[in-house]
C-alpha cells in the first residue's frame, strides 16, 4: 500500500456484512476485506470494523468504508442477536472453550427460565478477565495472558431478550438479544454460578446486528455492502464524525 493515496471517496464506500470464521480473529478478518477492497479500486481507504467477535465465535462482523466510518457511534447502540452455546458443569479462566479450566461442579439445579429472566434489562456486569478492557492502560488480557491478577470492575450492561432453544445432557443452547459491550462469557459464567454448578461457552454465533443479517459462506472477496442504509438508519448525511470508529481502520497504517 506505499506510495498509494487514501480515498475521499471510492466506488466501495458503505456498510459491508462479512462473515467471520471460527478461529480467525475480527481484526484479521477486518484487514483482508480492507485489503481486497483497496486491491480493488487501487487506493487506500478509510474503514473500521463495528465491534469485534471472540476469536473462537463466528457470525456477522460489520465492515465500515469511507464516510460509514462515522457510523460507529449507532452500529454500538443497534441491537446484537447472538447463539450461545453453554457446557455446564465447567468453569474456565476466559469463559470460553480455548481457556483453562478454574472449577467444576455437578449439572445446575434450580429453574433455568427464572435464571435466565434475572438477567434481563440493565446489570453490573463483571467482564472476563481476559477481555478487552483496558486495565492501567493496557487490555486486560495481555495482563492475564502474562499470569498477573486481573481485577476488573463491573460494566452498565443491557439484555433486550434471552430464551432457552434447547436443553441436552451437559449442554443447553439458548438465544439472547443485547446492547454493545455484553460479554456472553460472563453471562455463561454467572447462570453457572448462579445455578449451583458452573459454566462456559462452547460455541458462540452472531447471525444479526440491528438490521443486518450475517452472510455465512460468502465469498473471500469480504463480503457484501449494503449499499443503501436499511429502513430506520441514519444516513450519512445525518452521522457526525466521530473518532471512536478510527482506531481499527488506521491501526498499523
Amino acid at each position: 500500500m506505499t506510495g498509494r493515496r487514501r480515498a475521499r471517496t471510492s466506488p466501495v464506500d458503505g456498510i459491508w456484512r462479512v462473515h467471520k470464521s471460527p478461529g480467525e480473529t475480527s481484526f484479521s478478518r477486518f484487514r483482508a476485506t480492507i485489503a481486497s477492497l483497496e486491491a480493488e479500486v487501487g487506493c487506500r481507504l478509510r474503514a473500521c470494523h463495528g465491534g469485534p467477535l471472540d476469536p473462537f465465535a463466528h457470525g456477522l462482523l460489520l465492515v465500515l468504508v469511507g464516510d460509514w466510518v462515522h457510523a460507529f457511534d449507532a452500529i454500538h447502540t443497534l441491537p446484537k442477536t447472538y447463539v450461545a452455546d453453554l457446557r455446564w458443569g465447567v468453569e474456565t479462566d476466559n469463559g470460553d472453550p480455548t481457556g483453562q479450566v478454574v472449577a467444576t461442579a455437578d449439572a445446575p439445579r434450580g429453574d433455568r427460565d427464572a435464571a435466565l429472566a434475572s438477567f434481563l434489562g440493565w446489570q453490573e456486569q463483571v467482564p472476563p478477565a481476559t477481555s478487552a478492557k483496558k486495565v492501567e492502560g493496557e487490555p486486560a488480557y495481555r495482563k492475564a495472558h502474562r499470569g498477573e491478577l486481573v481485577s476488573l470492575a463491573p460494566s452498565r450492561v443491557y439484555l433486550h431478550s434471552a430464551r432457552w432453544l434447547i436443553h441436552h445432557d451437559a449442554f443447553s443452547r439458548l438465544e439472547l438479544v443485547c446492547r454493545g459491550g455484553y460479554y456472553v462469557r460472563s453471562l455463561a459464567r454467572d447462570l453457572g454460578r448462579l445455578l449451583d454448578s458452573r459454566a462456559h461457552l462452547s460455541a458462540l454465533s452472531r447471525p444479526r446486528i440491528g438490521p443486518f443479517v450475517d452472510v455465512a459462506g460468502a465469498p473471500a472477496r469480504g463480503g457484501e455492502p449494503s449499499w443503501t442504509p436499511p429502513p430506520g438508519f441514519p444516513s450519512v448525511a445525518e452521522l457526525s464524525p466521530t473518532p471512536t470508529g478510527r482506531p481499527y481502520g488506521q491501526a498499523g497504517r
